[in-house]
């Protein structure tokens, strides 16, 4: 892995939003928040899954939206002309959360993260790899498969000032591999938006952040929706922030608000220098997850 994978310290932000089911309110309510959280001088700026309407199956193909070939027209994704306006107005780098998106050519629905430099334009696209399809008895049956279809690459998106960021989704934080795999192709931090429930998230949420982060000596973001007890799924909140050696640096609770901080190379060059996992690992025993890795969108550089 290389040593000098975040370029200059950057100042991150999750923001734990709260979405209804008005698609055009909640865009704006996303744009009004991005705006605070750079005028306090965050340069990275995070939404959280499904960001854009509620979160549910049964409402995935309702706010669904059109994104190839990109660039959509705004009557084809209203979602995406919001996105690029909010990273050019600001200048900054927006990991919009995520969003329903149907393929009309594939006929099939995607759970769909765009990545927008501050000129507005779009670096990058990550579908969700991993499907949320779960059955705890007594406490929560949820099945994404039952309307979307998932995604097929590892997203790598380059910013060209600080390095290369890895996008993923929500229940992606559960797979060890597709972390290792960006962190061992130079990304500096795992960004994850999610939305984990009121059974999973006390158990695992702050867990596999901290995991993923001390695995791969990386900065790991977990961006959550805010918690709405009215709403049919209720979000675990808790937006936050791991370094490298999988200190908390800062958590929300679960009401609406925005978490920062600065993010630093010299954090991850020290963590890798005094516990040199990059050195150490025996591939005579075991593989290296990421020596052959077809499907990997590489950096946009």
């Amino acid at each position: 892995m290389s040593s000098h994978v975040l370029r200059k310290p950057v100042k991150l932000a999750c923001i734990q939003l709260a979405s209804g089911a008005d698609k055009t309110k909640n865009l704006r309510h996303a744009a009004s928040q991005v705006a605070v959280a750079a005028k306090g001088g965050s340069k990275i700026v995070v939404l959280p899954e499904c960001f854009n309407s509620p979160y549910g199956c049964q409402y995935f193909p309702d706010y669904a939206e059109t994104l190839l070939p990109s660039r959509p027209t705004l009557d084809q994704a209203p979602s995406y002309h919001a996105l690029s306006a909010m990273a050019a107005d600001n200048k900054i780098y927006l990991v919009g959360g995520s969003i329903p998106e149907f393929d009309p050519e594939a006929k099939k629905y995607y759970n769909a993260s765009l990545v927008f430099g501050p000129d507005g334009v779009l670096l990058g696209t990550h579908r969700k790899v991993h499907l949320f399809d779960i059955d705890i008895p007594g406490k929560i049956t949820f099945k994404e498969s039952d309307v979307l279809s998932p995604g097929n690459k590892i997203t790598l998106v380059d910013l060209p000032e600080y390095g290369t960021i890895a996008v993923a989704i929500c229940y992606d934080v559960r797979f060890p591999e597709l972390a290792m795999i960006a962190a061992r192709k130079g990304a500096f931090a795992l960004i994850y938006p999610g939305a984990f429930n009121l059974t999973t998230g006390p158990l695992h949420w702050k867990l596999l952040a901290q995991a993923r982060a001390v695995d791969n000596q990386i900065y790991v973001a977990m961006c959550s929706p805010a918690r709405d007890m009215s709403a049919s799924y209720n979000a675990w909140g808790h937006s936050l922030i791991v370094d490298p050696l999988a200190k908390v640096l800062v958590e929300a609770e679960e009401k609406e608000t925005i978490v920062e901080c600065e993010i630093s190379g010299d954090v991850i060059r020290e963590a890798r220098r005094n516990i040199p996992l990059g050195t150490q690992r025996r591939f005579d025993v075991y593989t290296d997850v990421s020596a052959r890795e077809p499907q990997c969108e590489e950096p946009n550089s």
